[in-house]
């Protein structure tokens, strides 16, 4: 599907705030509201809107820490890679899972109440995932910066 210039705008405006009401996003981008509601619903239909959700605040829900978990598995074979994608995704701390190019095989976002908690989740899950070698923990000091929105 090929975005134009306000299909743009519209997607912008959804990424800051999801929540706008159509008549608020009509406004904000010059377009009436019937034809803001009817490209709307064709960027969710063409998937290209996958979802809205609420983004909370890590802090305030008691995970502060967050950990970056790369993992190298032992072997690369199909049955190896879907048992340990199955397991992981069971995993309630890991928030991301991403099959990488490079040293490791795998990194994961992991979040946690604090050092001891994610000393907990390593023992009760991460040293529990199928056909890991090897892994190393990176915990994240300061976030700089973050963003879900992607740059259009």
């Amino acid at each position: 599907m090929k975005l134009d210039e306000i299909d743009k705008r519209i997607l912008k405006a959804l990424q800051e705030k999801g929540r706008i009401s159509n008549a608020e996003l009509a406004d904000s981008i010059n377009l009436s509201q019937s034809a803001c509601y009817r490209r709307v619903q064709r960027l969710e239909d063409e998937g290209i809107v996958k979802e809205y959700v609420a983004l909370l605040d890590a802090k305030k829900m008691g995970v502060p820490t967050t950990v970056f978990v790369e993992i190298t598995l032992s072997a690369q074979a199909d049955e190896v890679l879907d048992a340990f994608e199955k397991e992981v995704a069971r995993i309630p701390n890991v928030l991301e899972c991403h099959l990488t190019a490079g040293t490791a095989d795998y990194v994961l976002k992991v979040v946690a109440e604090s050092t001891e908690d994610f000393a907990r989740i390593h023992r009760q899950y991460l040293a529990r995932l199928p056909g890991v070698a090897q892994m190393q923990s990176s915990f994240a000091l300061r976030t700089v910066f973050k963003t879900t929105a992607l740059p259009i």
